[in-house]
């Protein structure tokens, strides 16, 4: 199998990132790919701030997976600063062959480097298969998670 490059998404990955992101049946309710106008927008927000790191993997020239690592100062936790994971994304043609184990390590070793204490993400309550994977990465089930839409 061809290596892999993971590497800070650039404007020309949002196309494939939000095919990614709309390719599932979460996804397809939420994403509108047809129309990248809003998605340019939200990228170029994210790419100003440096505590935002939207990257993209590769493997032979092609995007087959994304993840956002957030990185998030606080005062709890004795000052802790922690990231969070969201968005993970794996292209249909890539599951099952350990390339999201290999992204969210490469997450977590970035948190590391950033001198994180702590890494959390969520996950939707529907995603039982992604609740067992990051059980199986070491993640903890530990709270509940609550959302408000705005």
């Amino acid at each position: 199998m061809d290596s892999l490059t993971i590497r800070r998404a650039t404007a020309d990955d949002v196309p494939a990132i939000i095919a990614m992101l709309a390719d599932d049946p979460l996804g397809a309710t939420r994403e509108s790919p047809g129309d990248l106008t809003p998605y340019h927008a939200a990228f170029a927000r994210i790419d100003a701030d440096p505590q935002q790191h939207l990257v993209v993997a590769e493997r032979a020239g092609r995007t087959v997976g994304t993840l956002q690592l957030t990185v998030v100062p606080g005062l709890a936790r004795k000052g802790a600063t922690r990231t969070i994971i969201e968005a993970v994304r794996i292209h249909a043609d890539e599951r099952g062959t350990g390339l999201g184990s290999e992204l969210i390590t490469w997450a977590i070793d970035r948190s590391r480097e950033l001198d994180a204490d702590l890494v959390q993400l969520t996950s939707d309550a529907t995603r039982t298969d992604a609740h067992r994977f990051y059980e199986r990465l070491g993640f903890v089930p530990s709270h509940l998670g609550f959302k408000l839409a705005l």
